[in-house]
Order: structure tokens, then sequence, then C-alpha cells
């Protein structure tokens, strides 16, 4: 079935790549949003629907007369939206909600690795701070603490502070965080280099996509709070063709039998979060999941999405439809790296005073590609109006080149009381970028 209209769900930097990607495949489908952001309006129409808007939304995609939707942030996921537009008959890539419980219960997750046989750290559920509190001596420091519930990727604590720990757990169980939460899951501290990799899944079958690394951290040197992510590489050199083996192997596809022996078969991204140990490690040893999510990473979608190539609307009907057609995408060679530009107070305190100018001008430029979620055009520029507010993506021939192309677009910027971390993608020996062209810096 030819794909000629396509609704993606959300409003973030993940969805204006979605869109774009999408809009890229060669029959040049027609691209609706909703709600959007007023980046994407300047070339997708766009729509006024909540993304946790079940029926609007379903009522717009029959209105619209789409041939598939894809949702995009884990709060419409969470409401339902999959759920309601099968419901109506309307194709529709994203989880269902009872699926989707992988994300929104990190212990449920657990619950569901251990019955799959999935390498992850140990973990304690605990709903009160007696519990916690105890978990946290029995694991030790490095303290991991998690909301077990939706937190906009910001809800886990890692510290070898004993004070900020329980502080931590205070907060999530208090409700003064991240909402009342039931309870809290203390977690063992996983040693290895980090990396994501999204399996495209209908079920039964998956397929990866180009495995990527996040920089979660707020400041340089991995320094400061965690973030919903402050830039991404891909590939990182730490994923060779045997990771992905066992990611496959020894992650997803046991983890879809799981599911689907419950009576929740997962159709949709399932994002996961892994810790990786060297090469040499035995197999069996080297690939562990820190977390599942229930959708597209965020900013991995950002930096992976202009390696793939194919007609990624076709994979993604098939997988909704459940019958997943790999040969529709391929890879790209060479890397990208993709740098978030965020409020100078984020994520603790979103100010919401900053401006960033320049960015027009960036678009358009081969090998460059700029991705909105909290900007709102004002003039000739834009104002930061969330934490994240846009992302700029640069491919070369490899890393090194990507990012230097990332970074020389981004010293062209200018604006107030907005920053970005100078050291997305490097590594040992590779030098932060200047500072020249930061704003509030």
């Amino acid at each position: 079935m030819a794909i000629s209209r396509i609704l993606v769900v959300g409003s973030g930097g993940r969805e204006h790549a979605l869109a774009w990607r999408l809009a890229r495949d060669a029959h040049a489908p027609r691209l609706i949003v909703t709600p959007g952001n007023d980046g994407m309006a300047r070339a997708l129409e766009r729509l006024d629907v909540s993304d946790t808007d079940a029926a609007g939304i379903v009522r717009a995609a029959r209105d619209a007369r789409v041939d598939l939707v894809v949702v995009g942030p884990e709060s419409a996921l969470a409401a339902g939206v999959s759920d309601a537009l099968v419901e109506a008959g309307t194709p529709c890539f994203g989880a269902s909600r009872a699926a989707a419980r992988l994300e929104s219960s990190k212990w449920f997750a657990k619950e569901v690795m251990r019955e799959a046989g999935v390498p992850t750290a140990r973990a304690f559920a605990c709903e009160s701070e007696t519990e916690a509190f105890a978990a946290l001596e029995t694991l030790g420091a490095p303290h991991v603490v998690k909301a077990d519930g939706l937190a906009a990727g910001k809800g886990v604590l890692v510290t070898s502070d004993l004070a900020e720990a329980r502080a931590f757990v205070r907060d999530c169980l208090g409700g003064g965080r991240f909402g009342a939460q039931a309870r809290v899951v203390i977690e063992e501290f996983l040693v290895g280099e980090e990396a994501s990799i999204i399996a495209i899944c209908d079920g039964e079958r998956h397929v990866l996509l180009p495995p990527a690394r996040d920089h979660k951290r707020a400041f340089d040197g991995d320094a400061g709070p965690n973030t919903g992510g402050m830039g991404a590489v891909a590939p990182p050199t730490a994923v060779d063709a045997e990771v992905e083996r066992i990611t496959s192997e020894q992650v997803v596809t046991p983890m879809l039998r799981a599911m689907a022996a419950r009576g929740t078969p997962y159709r949709g991204a399932l994002y996961c979060g892994l810790m990786l140990k060297p090469v040499g490690t035995a197999a069996s040893e080297r690939v562990r999941v820190v977390e599942f999510n229930a959708r597209f990473g965020d900013p991995e979608t950002q930096v992976m999405l202009p390696l793939v190539e194919g007609d990624f609307a076709a994979l993604l009907a098939s997988a909704a439809r459940g019958a997943l057609e790999p040969r529709h995408i391929g890879r790209a060679t060479g890397a990208a790296v993709t740098i978030a530009l965020v409020d100078e107070g984020y994520p603790e305190r979103a100010l919401g005073t900053g401006t960033i100018e320049g960015l027009d001008a960036l678009e358009g430029r081969d090998g460059l590609f700029v991705f909105h979620a909290g900007t709102r055009r004002e003039g000739d520029g834009w104002r930061v109006k969330g934490g994240r507010a846009a992302y700029v993506t640069a491919t070369g021939e490899d890393a090194a080149t990507a990012r230097e192309r990332a970074y020389a677009a981004c010293a062209t910027l200018r604006g107030a009381h907005w920053r970005m971390r100078s050291d997305i993608g490097a590594g040992p020996g590779v030098p932060a970028a200047t500072q020249h062209g930061m704003g509030g810096q």
C-alpha cells in the first residue's frame, strides 16, 4: 500500500526529525504534525490537537485521511493514543499502552527482563523511604535511584553521596519532584560505556536502526544533573557488529517473546539503553540493559535518522501491521553528531528568556540539519520557550568530521541565555569545542 499521508504526533525535536525523515522518502508523502511547533510549521502542515488527546487524534487522522500515524512521545503512548487509533482502524506505529509499561514502570521492565533472561543490573523496588534507604546500603555507592514512572528522561539520579540519594528518594516518594510516585527502583551501578540501540518491532520480528551514544549530563565532562539529552553521536565506537548481534539475540528477541507471552505484543520502537563492556569480554557478559523506552529516543532520533536510507515510511507501516519488511531501509556510510541548544537554566529551572539567532541560516546546507523543539518564532529569530530549544545535526565521512561541522555551525549562532555542551562526541584526546558563539556563556 502506498503511504501518501502521514500524521506525526508530538511537538519535540524527535518528532521534527521523524517528520523530516519521512518526508524525504522517494515517494514524497505529505506530512502532518500535531501539535507540532513553530519550527515544524514552516515546512509541514500543523494541527492543534494535544498529543495526549486520543479521541482528538483519532478524529484528526480520519479527517486528514492519513495512511499512517507515527506516535512520538511517551506521554501519548501512556495516554492510549496508539490503542485508540488501532481500535478506530487507523494504521499506527507506536506501542500500545500495555506494552509501553516497559517505559512507564521501571519495575515492570525489570520483571519482564527477569522472565526473559535479559542481562541487567540487580535492583530493588521500594515503596517506602525505609525500604529505599536499606536498599541503598545493600547495593552501596555509587547509588542509582530511579523514579518508577514517566519523568521526561530526568527521573534518575546517580551519585556517590548517600545523603543526596536519600533526598532524591524523598522527592520521588513525596511527589514533590516528578509527581506522586508509588515507588522508586534502587539499582546496582553498572560500569562500562553507554550506548543506545533502537529496534523497529512488529510483535515478533525486529530490525535495528544505526546505534547512537547519548550525552545526558548537563555540563561538559559529564558533570551536573541528568537531562533529557544534551547531544549524541552515531555510530559510537563502542558498538561493533558483535554488540549489535548480542543486543538482537540476547535482548530484543527474548523481550519480544516475553511480551507476546503476556498477551501484550510489542509493536513500535523499542529503545534499548545499554551499558557495554570492552572488546574481549565474553559475549554473555558484554551487554547489560540499563533501561527500555517504548519509543524513539531523543536526541538519538535526531542523530540516527540522517543515516537511515530507503523507504522509512514503508518500514514503519509494515511493523504496524505485524509484517515487518526490513528490506525497505539500509544504512548510510559515515557518521552524525547532534548538539542540543538549551535554556541556560536547564534542566533544573528553565528561565524562558533565551533567544537564538542564526538558526535559519544553517538550514539547507549540505549535511546540516536543524530540528526544533522548545522554540517560538520571534521576529527574525527564535525565542527559547522550553528546556531543550533546538538541535543542530551534522553528517560527515566520520564522527570527527561530523563533529567539526556541527560545532562550526553552532559557532555562527548568536542570542542570549542559551547554552550547549562543548564536548559532544569527543573521545579520549579530542579537545572540547571552543565556547565561541554560545549564547549565555
